[in-house]
């Protein structure tokens, strides 16, 4: 099974971004649909009490098993569930909540980046692109776009969608409304739509008792023809061909999808925080579970890559579906110890989050058409509406070239020391003063440029076939994690020169001019 090719980047502005409409309004009351507050409120406690279960029981092994399935016991212990005060995958969230709390649900993805800017917490990916841009003055939505965020295409919005989906019960338009409102913020194309359909997922659970029914009204939340959507029907297709072997769905898919991911971090390596194949794992955890909370679990986990994000999803909408009153005693148990205790960097505990997303819910509900009561809540009847097809892609990669390789040619005062990382040989070469020049060439449609970010970072100018194309700052803010230099695609097949002129000036918070180059990684066309 060929991946298929993915469509060419549509969108590269601001101007370019199709901003989304109010939710649509409720549909003829004969087709609204009743919960009654205590229901909603329960499964709301369930959805995020699912995240922190998944999270914490997934965490040891996040990103230890890259490529292969884990095997071996995956013990729990009820007091584990605390260590899910301090994952990013929570946290993260609630920055976005605590917006829509003080703001409103009318906030702009403008102030969704101007709050994610300031905070304080480690990030990594396109959550870090998001952060070191938005620290170079470039607003949100930009700060998701792949022309400045080469990591446009990984996780990190899909691990912070839930509270949407929690917060729009039954409501899949909703829920794509303030998707697209967040999520432009790090992501975009199936990065974008990998937050919107586990929101959708959230969405559906409300409602719907089969775990199949979930993933497919989730699936019409997003475009028909983005390579999230077919990596999904992939799963669903290998999930009815093999409905009792997880492992062949998995080793189907993993031959099909498990490659190509354009961060640089995975290029040719096993590691892989693409969105798309991260959720397909959520969908065969959530399928193969078939609503048993412990199997889900389990299998979510063993699936690999990014295993304590991937079952924070699936056990997260399936708590939905269960309610907090149907999660088994045994995950739950520790959770009376900490639901009063703030997550790191919040002013939320469980309880306090629990209670903020059903007054939005009220707020979601209302504001879709529907009617809250003392006793009951009814929800109208919204059909999933896909957004416009988006996609972009850096290609297939064709080789990372280390800073010791004969393509990269040296002028100026460079320093140079040789690095193992593990598993390459490769090397720094690093200067602090102007002037310096690095050359490189190589045959290609698409390049990232790997180094050193940090809070001593320099400048420099950048030149592509002898034309200047961009400046480089390699300054980061402190807890942000990337190693992105500088990166460019969509270049005519064929040869190309890269040449990197480090300047004297700064950014207003570097410490320093330090500027240091490890590597290149080059992609060409599929």
């Amino acid at each position: 099974m060929d991946r298929p090719r993915l469509l060419p980047l549509l969108l590269l502005s601001l101007v370019c971004i199709s901003v989304p409409a109010s939710p649509a309004s409720a549909a003829p009351p004969s087709q609204a649909r009743r919960l009654s507050r205590d229901v909603l409120e329960d499964k709301i406690r369930g959805g995020w009490l699912g995240q922190m279960i998944g999270v914490a029981f997934g965490g040891p092994t996040e990103f230890k098993a890259n490529g292969r399935i884990i095997e071996g016991d995956l013990p729990w212990q009820p007091d584990r569930i605390a260590g899910a005060l301090n994952q990013d995958d929570l946290y993260v969230d609630m920055t976005f909540a605590q917006v829509m709390d003080s703001v409103g649900l009318d906030a702009t993805t403008s102030q969704y980046g101007d709050a994610f800017k300031n905070t304080h917490y480690d990030l990594w990916h396109a959550n870090a692109g998001a952060r070191r841009l938005l620290n170079y003055g470039i607003k949100a939505p930009m700060t998701g776009q792949p022309k400045y965020n080469v990591h446009a295409n990984d996780i990190d919005f899909q691990i912070e969608a839930d509270f949407i989906g929690l917060m729009t019960p039954g409501l899949p338009q909703a829920s794509n409304f303030y998707s697209e409102r967040v999520g432009r913020v790090m992501n975009f194309g199936d990065g974008l739509y990998g937050g919107m359909f586990v929101s959708a997922m959230y969405a559906a659970a409300f409602f719907e008792s089969k775990p199949l029914k979930v993933v497919e009204l989730a699936l019409a939340s997003i475009p028909e023809r983005s390579g999230y959507a077919r990596l999904v029907r992939d799963v669903i297709s290998a999930w009815r061909r093999n409905p009792n072997q997880w492992r062949v769905a998995w080793q189907e898919i993993q031959d099909a999808w498990d490659r190509d991911d354009a961060c640089p971090d995975g290029a040719n390596k096993p590691f892989n925080i693409d969105a798309r194949l991260n959720g397909a794992y959520v969908v065969m955890g959530f399928l193969y579970g078939d609503g048993d909370f412990a199997r889900t679990l389990d299998i979510t986990t063993r699936l690999g890559q990014d295993s304590d994000c991937n079952p924070a999803s699936s056990a997260g909408v399936l708590g939905v579906m269960l309610g907090e009153k149907g999660i088994p005693d045994v995950y739950k148990a520790g959770l009376p110890a900490i639901a009063d205790t703030k997550f790191a960097y919040t002013d939320y505990s469980f309880n306090d989050i629990a209670r903020s997303t059903l007054a939005r819910a009220f707020k979601v509900i209302e504001k879709a058409g529907g009617k809250v009561t003392a006793s009951d809540v009814m929800i109208p009847l919204q059909k999933p509406t896909a957004p416009k097809l988006e996609q972009w892609d850096m290609g297939v990669t064709k080789a990372r070239v280390s800073a010791l390789n004969h393509s990269w040619s040296w002028k100026g005062p460079w320093q140079s020391k040789q690095t193992w990382d593990g598993e390459d040989m490769g090397a720094r070469r690093s200067t602090t003063g102007a002037g310096a020049e690095a050359t490189f060439t190589f045959e290609g449609t698409a390049v990232a440029v790997v180094g050193k970010l940090g809070q001593d970072g320099g400048r420099a100018d950048v030149f592509v076939d002898g034309k200047k194309v961009g400046m480089i700052d390699a300054y980061m803010p402190p807890r942000t994690f990337d190693q992105n230099l500088w990166h460019t695609y969509d270049l005519a097949p064929g040869p190309h020169t890269v040449r990197i002129v480090t300047r004297g000036d700064k950014h207003n918070d570097s410490k320093g001019t330090h500027f240091e180059i490890t590597s290149a990684v080059i992609y060409e066309r599929r």
